[in-house]
């Protein structure tokens, strides 16, 4: 059976100027750029590589994966949560290249530091933000600012879990 994460699609509309001067719908469609892994789904919403930007500046996605924002620019996602136990029975290192080893993480599958501010907001479901000295649990309308600490990710429950997130490239 195919875990109920790897349909998630996230619809991205773009606005811009049509020729007549008019403001417009200038894309409606699924998000180009998706990544499906065995822990999450992410669906790419629009890059930056440096601010400010055009308003016209391009489509806002490049071709190809894209795991972190480019100095002085941001990646907008939505990402889909399997339930731990889709996965929990894999190798971590398998799982989440680049994840702390769990030996020197505490215990703690996934844990894993990044150069950016994230601002996730749970959209559906219920998700447990883990640090190194404790947890919270987010649901829905919840926001959590991450700033550039070890952190991982559970989804306890048996339903996927649906964020959306802004990383913005930071420095420590």
């Amino acid at each position: 059976m195919t875990p109920q994460h790897h349909g998630a699609q996230a619809r991205r509309v773009v606005t811009g100027v049509g020729a007549d001067g008019k403001s417009c719908i200038v894309s409606d469609e699924n998000t180009p750029e998706r990544v499906v892994g065995p822990v999450n789904t992410k669906c790419d919403i629009w890059r930056v590589n440096n601010l400010p930007v055009a308003y016209d500046d391009g489509p806002g996605l490049e071709a190809g994966v894209v795991t972190m924002p480019a100095e002085g620019g941001f990646v907008f996602r939505v990402v889909t949560f399997a339930p731990d136990s889709e996965w929990e029975h894999l190798d971590p290192a398998d799982v989440m290249p680049g994840a702390i080893d769990p030996a020197e993480a505490g215990g703690i599958p996934g844990l894993h530091v990044t150069e950016t501010v994230d601002i996730v907001t749970i959209l559906s479901g219920e998700i447990v933000a883990i640090m190194e000295a404790e947890e919270t649990v987010l649901r829905a309308g919840d926001t959590l600012v991450q700033r550039g600490t070890k952190h991982a990710w559970s989804n306890r429950t048996d339903q996927p879990v649906t964020l959306q997130s802004i990383m913005i490239s930071a420095k420590g």
